[in-house]
């Protein structure tokens, strides 16, 4: 498979119950790389509530995705990716719970995060040698959203506004959604997901993941954090 631009995730473990039900949820399996049917929720039209994010799959972003660099190679990356994991930590965080981000909903980390915030770090700052250079188009399209100067100069040296010092771990679960629509859509999740999200929340991997040519988002590889 050929893939246009690569991501560094954290994708939840397939088998655990959560995942499982937040996979269907947004209707991609990032890990087997096909859709999945969306669960039936009355009063939700989930298919519409998940129609943005649905193409990355379930997971947080660690490094924000990017163009390969010219003369760097698949295989370079995959050898840092691994190597970049075996000096990290696993991390354990006290849980995850709903959250509003402006108009969307996602799932954010409860307890200390100096730990996770110091791992996403790591994977901007480390493979940033991988990645090809931000566009212009890219540049005005950010900008226009309205940036602080801490994220411009982030959005310059590193790509992306929202990393470093304006990272904020999250598991996006919609798009930007209607005050009534977010509303009955965080009653849902709180009925159906909250029960079964994790307890402590532990991540112990690095996700390489690739958007095919499609626009859907595959996992490639885990690294297991062992540093």
């Amino acid at each position: 498979m050929t893939f246009t631009r690569y991501a560094i995730y954290f994708a939840p473990p397939a088998g655990a119950e959560w995942a499982k039900f937040a996979t269907s949820w947004l209707g991609w399996d990032i890990e087997a790389g096909k859709p999945v049917a969306h669960p039936i929720v009355e009063g939700i039209d989930v298919a519409a509530v998940t129609e943005v994010p649905r193409k990355y799959g379930l997971h947080a972003t660690l490094k924000p995705p990017f163009r390969l660099r010219d003369g760097k190679t698949f295989e370079a990356l995959q050898e840092a990716c691994s190597s970049l994991a075996s000096r990290q930590p696993p991390v354990s965080l006290d849980g995850l719970e709903i959250a509003r981000f402006g108009r969307f909903l996602a799932l954010r980390p409860l307890g200390e995060t100096r730990a996770l915030n110091a791992l996403a770090a790591a994977c901007v700052r480390e493979l940033d040698s991988f990645r090809g250079p931000t566009s212009e188009a890219e540049l005005a399209r950010r900008r226009a959203a309205g940036l602080t100067p801490e994220q411009d100069a982030n959005l310059v040296q590193w790509g992306y506004p929202y990393v470093l010092d304006t990272f904020r771990f999250h598991i996006t679960l919609s798009g930007k959604l209607d005050k009534p629509t977010l509303r009955a859509t965080r009653n849902a999740l709180q009925t159906h997901l909250v029960p079964l999200l994790p307890q402590p929340f532990q991540i112990t991997d690095l996700a390489l993941a690739g958007e095919a040519e499609d626009g859907r988002f595959h996992l490639i590889h885990r690294y297991g954090l062992s540093g």
